[in-house]
């Protein structure tokens, strides 16, 4: 199959795009705008595959979309393009609307041109896959609740709100149009290639710089982590043994508090870099707590049981075990890190070093 994936450059999406090079026949044709979270450093084992194609193309730009549907002739569409931090959407909101629900509002309009010109065989068979996010359902009073995919909508940020418009608009795009749509609900990913920004990879790197670690409010806050591999499993698993109109929660069975996660990654460090920055005796001494984010869910906890029931599908690590491979890869690819870091991984200053395929 040819597979069209918007956004995967960015950390989920280069996950999937490494799943399905390596793991399958098929093929991928990669869309990305190259914002700041998308990295082709992050593609560079799978860049060179015959079966590989990239395109720097924004999701918005309309007549860009009918040319890749055009070139490409796609089979399926696993949409992963999207704003995603939450302390951005906070800063700045509008980046999150254009982006997550103009984009995808375009998106699902060059699909819909597309597939409705499919002959009868091939339009049976298209799929267009929506991945979203558990933070569109708010967050969990109760220690024992879970999200179902049947849980109400109480997103509380503007990048939860954003998801939660376009997972509303794919919806609405199959009862309306007969779209054939799936959507995808998962927890906090977390693994290789994961953006600086976020907690885990945050921890890791000010951690190695004897930097202070910041932790919200008291650092309870929960959530379900999902390890990056396990959840690119999962969604080509929806992707091809899905059914047309469902919803799938994906998580990895692993709650933990914020200040829990951030004290293991320093346990970790002790064992594996026990030569620390000068004047740090312990990793855990850097812990310093910062004022809350506003409207910070509590808790998030996903209930995947239906993906395992009717698709099959587990997750193959354990926090423990995702947590140590994650830490290690860090340690072990400065050189990817240290370009984020410091900008040089952006495309425009790779210049003509990576260019748009040809093939």
């Amino acid at each position: 199959m040819m597979i069209l994936i918007t956004g995967g450059a960015g950390f989920i999406g280069s996950a999937v795009v490494r799943y399905i090079i390596n793991n399958t026949q098929d093929s991928v044709i990669n869309i990305d705008k190259l914002t700041y979270a998308g990295n082709l450093e992050s593609l560079i084992d799978v860049s060179n595959n015959k079966r590989y194609s990239f395109e720097q193309v924004d999701i918005c730009n309309s007549s860009e979309l009918d040319r890749i549907f055009k070139t490409y002739k796609p089979d399926l569409v696993m949409h992963l393009a999207a704003e995603s931090h939450v302390d951005r959407s906070i800063d700045g909101p509008a980046a999150f609307i254009e982006t997550n629900i103009i984009g995808t509002y375009i998106l699902l309009e060059a699909t819909r041109k597309y597939w409705n010109q499919l002959g009868d065989s091939r339009k049976s068979k298209f799929r267009f896959h929506h991945i979203s996010t558990d933070e569109v359902y708010g967050d969990l009073e109760g220690t024992d609740d879970l999200f179902t995919e049947t849980t109400s909508y109480e997103p509380s940020s503007p990048y939860s709100a954003s998801k939660a418009s376009s997972d509303h608009l794919v919806r609405a795009w199959l009862r309306t149009y007969g779209l054939p749509t799936i959507v995808t609900n998962c927890s906090n990913n977390y693994g290789p290639y994961h953006f600086p920004e976020k907690l885990i990879p945050l921890i890791i790197l000010n951690a190695l710089d004897g930097k202070k670690l910041p932790v919200y409010g008291d650092g309870m806050q929960i959530r379900d982590w999902l390890y990056v591999e396990d959840h690119a499993s999962a969604l080509y698993t929806v992707m091809t043994k899905g059914k047309i109109g469902e919803t799938y929660n994906i998580g990895g069975y692993n709650e933990k508090a914020n200040i829990d996660v951030v004290k293991t990654i320093c346990s970790l460090l002790e064992e594996l870099v026990p030569n620390k920055p000068d004047g740090i005796a312990l990793y855990q001494d850097l812990i310093t707590y910062v004022t809350d984010r506003p409207g910070h869910d509590v808790r998030y906890a996903i209930d995947s049981s239906k993906i395992a029931r009717e698709l099959g599908w587990k997750p193959a690590e354990t926090f423990e075990s995702g947590i140590r491979k994650t830490v290690e890869w860090y340690l072990n690819n400065k050189k990817w890190w240290s370009r984020v870091l410091d900008g040089s991984y952006s495309f425009e200053r790779l210049g003509t070093s990576i260019n748009k395929s040809e093939k």
